[in-house]
């Protein structure tokens, strides 16, 4: 040990590089007075065996090469500088700091007052006393990795995105209860990547995994002291690493990058893209009041956003007490280094970027020209695989649904507003609810994107589950201990006669076909559909809509499904095979919704009466039922060879009436349609085929929709008012709905648990809320 060479090194790569010469260690912190390199003998060890001043600095970098150190080196920082919180400087070289480059954490954090830079304690000004106990035993350790990795033949997909069906899902709640994966794979990056999972994913018919928060991020000492845990893992403190508790190899060795890559790989070789859920709005260090594990210690100032006129506080536009300060070029740096290690080294194929608003602050309102946008743009890496935003946070002028510029797709929260108020029998909706079944045209074509923009969801990892949708009308939080006060309270749902499990038969029946009707709407309309995993299967977490801390059966799926929830599955692949057998329920341009030849409509919306929708009728408030109809030969579409792209002409009923209601049938006389769905049936198809004509009457059953295909006559026959009717009125297209207001109202899941716990009052000058826990989707409007 005496003899340790330590050489200069190099200020780049930030972080720690395996190189021929050694391993080179560089960490950014521009008013550090100086850095030590902490190293370890084990992950036990209660503090370093070797403590390494640097002396080498470059452009705000402290970086050495060490040429006898090698993979699985034990590292971590403690960074020197003046602990002035009331300036927004927070230095303290007694706490041990994980590297914000490492690429591999082994361990979780031991809870100890220790954690913090103040003693605690001391009332609410305590933050601003120093704390100068050693905390190296509370902590984890970074892992130096080497990239190499053999990855084959692998590449990225790349499946348009016009043709990408999205799975979300939960790395150990997928596969933690599966009977069918190896007992010590399950809850694992391996266990994703195994046989059973694959032709899981496969034989559903999805085309992406997206997968929840996979950096390695903090476990709330607040729920650890309740037993509970952040089992959603929105709390990233680790940008490169992937999380240590989601591997079952040796974290120690940073077999966890490992297990990560050969998963991608796995998934990758069965044609499957694999989605990353990342958090670069905030960090896990939590408010002025939180742990010092890795920015605040390393360079608070440059690191975080923090309010100008008293620092001491910080900018909250997440709820989570911090915002990551994206003015900062180091800040920005961080961010794109870890996008691009992800497609570069780890081989995902895009990112959906939680609270994504944030990211684009500039001084303060959101804005589509932030060097945020301005650096993505300009990547030849990044700016190449799918990008995907949560568009709203929970600042001013945070929701920004349809304002996120090319190159991005957008989780529709209008859609899932709309189709579930619709679904739920809300009047009112028809409008609406045409433009987001077309692809919300009115959200994302005028800044020239294509329905492809649109990610439609009805359900994801926050709120109900579809299952719970359809069971509950009112949350039911309280295992999160917190007396169900987290959560939304507005939740578009509706328990169909009774709240939870029932015996009534009746109501099952018609919950069945409440998620027929969802998930078929879900998968049918234009856009991007993405499917809550377990939807397809009717998982419930017992009417909890915030289950973030439930690392349990809550949140696990069930791979116990009872027959019925064996035959809804059916049904989704069912509908999935659909969609990617016929075009025209994905187009990649929208619809013109007007003649676009002589005749000739690419899309037509038709009354129960069998004629084309009138202003009255757009304008009527009580009406439930709509009829759309889709050209399969008017789609100006060509593949890639330049050939005209043709489908089927389909007929679209819906029904959201508490009766049922007969639709006349659209057509020239002589036409036929037959049933290619109704969700009146358990598995969405009558048990002998049905054949109509044109003319006839179709009686919809109360609460379903039906499609129908044309089966004879010419597709120019087929868009046609019903034969026997003449259209009383000129047709007119759906309202366009009224733009979004940026203002609406995003409000965090959680109380503000953490700061009460500790009698923390918020502070006054940033007139923010200092929330600890990650925010959910923009509250239904």
């Amino acid at each position: 040990m005496q003899s340790l060479r330590i050489y200069p090194g190099a200020p780049y790569p930030l972080g720690a590089t395996v190189t021929p010469q050694g391993v080179n260690f560089a960490i950014f912190s521009e008013n550090a007075t100086g850095v030590d390199l902490c190293l370890f003998d084990s992950a036990n060890a209660p503090t370093e065996n070797i403590r390494i001043p640097l002396t080498e600095q470059t452009e705000h970098v402290w970086h050495c090469l060490l040429p006898d150190s090698g993979p699985g080196q034990l590292y971590g920082f403690r960074v020197h500088g003046v602990f002035d919180p009331c300036h927004g400087l927070r230095f303290n070289s007694s706490k041990l700091l994980l590297d914000p480059y490492a690429k591999a954490v082994t361990g979780l954090i031991n809870w100890g007052t220790e954690m913090f830079s103040y003693p605690q304690g001391g009332g609410e000004d305590a933050d601003l006393r120093k704390d100068e106990r050693d905390s190296a035993w509370c902590m984890p350790r970074c892992v130096v990795v080497d990239d190499a990795f053999d990855w084959g033949t692998d590449q990225l997909p790349r499946v348009p995105m016009s043709e990408t069906v999205i799975y979300e899902a939960h790395v150990k709640g997928f596969s933690q209860l599966c009977p069918d994966i190896p007992e010590e794979l399950r809850g694992s990056y391996a266990g994703l990547g195994t046989p059973f999972a694959i032709e899981y994913f496969k034989k559903l018919g999805v085309t992406a995994v997206e997968l929840l928060p996979v950096h390695h991020f903090v476990n709330d000492e607040f729920l650890q002291n309740k037993g509970l845990a952040n089992y959603w893992g929105y709390n990233s403190i680790g940008f490169f690493a992937p999380h240590s508790a989601y591997s079952h190899g040796d974290t120690e060795a940073g077999e966890q990058v490992r297990e990560f890559k050969q998963m991608v790989k796995d998934l990758h070789a069965a044609g499957l893209e694999v989605i990353l859920d990342v958090v670069y709005n905030h960090t896990g260090e939590g408010n002025h009041m939180g742990p010092t594990i890795c920015f605040r210690g390393i360079d608070n100032s440059a690191y975080y956003r923090q309010v100008q006129s008293d620092r001491r506080f910080y900018m909250d536009y997440t709820g989570t007490g911090n915002t990551l300060n994206m003015q900062h070029p180091r800040a920005i740096q961080l961010v794109m280094d870890s996008l691009r290690y992800w497609v570069e080294q780890m081989h995902v194929d895009g990112f959906r970027f939680d609270l994504a608003s944030t990211l684009a602050r500039e001084s303060h309102e959101v804005s589509k020209l932030s060097g945020f946008f301005d650096c993505i743009q300009q990547d030849p890496v990044i700016s190449r695989v799918k990008l995907i935003a949560e568009p709203w946070d929970v600042g001013e002028g945070g929701y920004q649904v349809g304002n996120f510029p090319v190159l991005w797709a957008e989780w529709n929260g209008k859609y899932r507003d709309c189709l579930r108020a619709y679904w739920k029998g809300d009047m009112g909706q028809l409008g609406e609810l045409a433009y987001r079944l077309a692809g919300s045209a009115d959200l994302f074509e005028e800044g020239g994107r294509k329905p492809s923009a649109s990610i439609n969801f009805l359900t994801a990892h926050d709120g109900f589950t579809l299952n719970d949708a359809v069971s509950y009308n009112d949350k039911h939080n309280e295992p999160n201990g917190e007396n169900s006060q987290d959560g939304h309270n507005d939740n578009r749902s509706w328990n169909c006669g009774a709240e939870g499990p029932t015996e009534d038969e009746g109501i099952n029946t018609l919950r069945r076909r409440q998620l027929r009707n969802l998930l078929s709407t879900l998968i049918l309309s234009q856009g991007v559909p993405m499917l809550l995993g377990g939807d397809e299967f009717a998982r419930t977490q017992k009417g909890n809509n915030n289950a973030y801390c439930q690392d349990n059966e809550i949140s696990w799926f069930d791979w116990n499904p009872a027959e019925w929830q064996k035959t809804l599955r059916e049904f989704t692949a069912r509908l999935i095979g659909e969609r990617r057998r016929h075009p025209v329920f994905r187009r990649p341009k929208y619809f013109q919704g007007r003649r676009i030849a002589a005749g000739v409509k690419d899309i037509m919306w038709f009354s129960t009466n069998g004629t084309e929708m009138t202003q009255e009728e757009w304008d009527s408030g009580t009406l439930r039922c709509l009829g759309m109809m889709l050209s399969g030969d008017t789609m100006d579409i060509r593949d890639a060879e330049g050939r005209p792209v043709r489908d089927d002409t389909f007929l679209m009923l819906f029904n959201a009436h508490h009766e049922p209601v007969k639709f006349e049938l659209a057509g020239a006389e002589g036409v036929d349609w037959e049933v290619f769905l109704d969700t009146r049936y358990e598995t969405g198809l009558p048990e002998a085929p049905i054949r109509l004509t044109s003319g006839d009457e179709r009686e919809l059953m109360e609460r379903s929709m039906a499609i129908l295909r044309l089966a004879k006559g010419t597709q120019e026959a087929a868009r046609s008012v019903a034969w026997k009717r003449q259209q009383s009125a000129e047709p007119i297209a759906p309202p366009r709905p009224s733009r979004p207001s940026r203002f609406t109202a995003v409000e965090a899941t959680t109380s503000s648990v953490r700061e009460a716990e500790k009698n923390q009052p918020e502070p006054t000058v940033s007139e923010l809320a200092q929330n600890v826990q990650k925010p959910g989707p923009a509250p239904l409007k």
